[in-house]
């Protein structure tokens, strides 16, 4: 049985498979010791198949795993009812969300950071109502009204992941691009510009504006995301949006690579400050 999306079976069971290696024990070893069969520890850590949280918890106790941060994460990635509404909330969405976006929807409610360059649009988590209704009108061809409000609200409720206890920690590059392109026409631009600033005030939220002044950059070759994890940055992730689908990059040598490229584009990128003073200057019109 697959249990929860297949971005966290493969973080999980990679991550089993190194608490495994560690603990020193093969993977029949390991099966012995909780009365398995050998096929189904290896299932779980090529993330073919889910682990009920129950049966991560015989793991752990058989890899000696006594940090309780981390075990409460690998519970989270395998949908321990402990997660809360925050690791639940979309499942009533399913019929209408496409795996990858469920996929990258669970990655976000349980991650601790974020950092994303944005070249094309506003980041999902700071959009307007209106603003998010135009983007996804534009984005999904022949979309009923129905569906068209049930992907809004989706936009909408994961918003709450800025509001929660911890909050998840923002950090965004906004090509000038972003700002200019005018979504949903002026008066939804205008507000959308408004909640920008509002967001940039945030102490969760940290904003950076890319203007054309600084020429060609790194990120030109497209927006990416990076998902950062408490506890171990062996779960960190890397997202590339495509037309239709997600890729995931998972390899320490890809999430450093991108974390060099986020830190060359702040250091070209307007300070916070004058992020929010130029954000300001393009809603007034200069």
């Amino acid at each position: 049985m697959q249990n929860g999306p297949a971005v966290r079976r493969r973080k999980l069971g990679a991550e089993l498979r190194t608490l495994r290696t560690e603990a020193g024990l093969t993977s029949g070893e390991a099966a012995r010791l909780v009365g398995w069969h050998q096929s189904k520890v290896s299932r779980i850590e090529t993330g073919s198949s889910g682990v009920k949280p129950a049966d991560l918890r015989l793991l752990l106790d058989a890899y000696a795993v006594r940090d309780a941060q981390l075990r409460e994460l690998l519970l989270m990635l395998a949908g321990s009812e402990n997660g809360g509404d925050r690791d639940r909330w979309w499942h009533a969405y399913r019929g209408v969300l496409p795996p990858t976006y469920r996929d990258f929807i669970s990655l976000e409610s349980q991650a601790r950071a974020m950092r994303t360059l944005e070249t094309t649009v506003v980041p999902g988590l700071l959009q307007t109502a209106e603003y998010a209704r135009a983007v996804t009108r534009a984005a999904v061809k022949d979309l009923d009204e129905e569906r068209l409000d049930a992907l809004v609200e989706v936009r909408l409720a994961r918003q709450d992941v800025l509001r929660s206890n911890p909050p998840l920690e923002l950090c965004a590059v906004l090509d000038e691009a972003v700002l200019r392109r005018e979504v949903g026409g002026p008066e939804v631009m205008a507000r959308q510009l408004e909640r920008l600033m509002e967001a940039a005030l945030l102490p969760q939220v940290c904003l950076q504006v890319l203007p054309f002044g600084a020429g060609a950059h790194v990120g030109l070759t497209g927006p990416f995301v990076i998902f950062s994890f408490p506890s171990t940055s062996d779960l960190d992730v890397v997202v590339l949006d495509q037309l239709t689908s997600s890729l995931y990059l998972e390899r320490k040598e890809d999430l450093r690579a991108y974390s060099e490229a986020f830190q060359t584009l702040q250091e070209h990128a307007l300070s916070p400050h004058d992020s929010l003073a130029y954000i300001a200057g393009i809603g007034d019109g200069a």
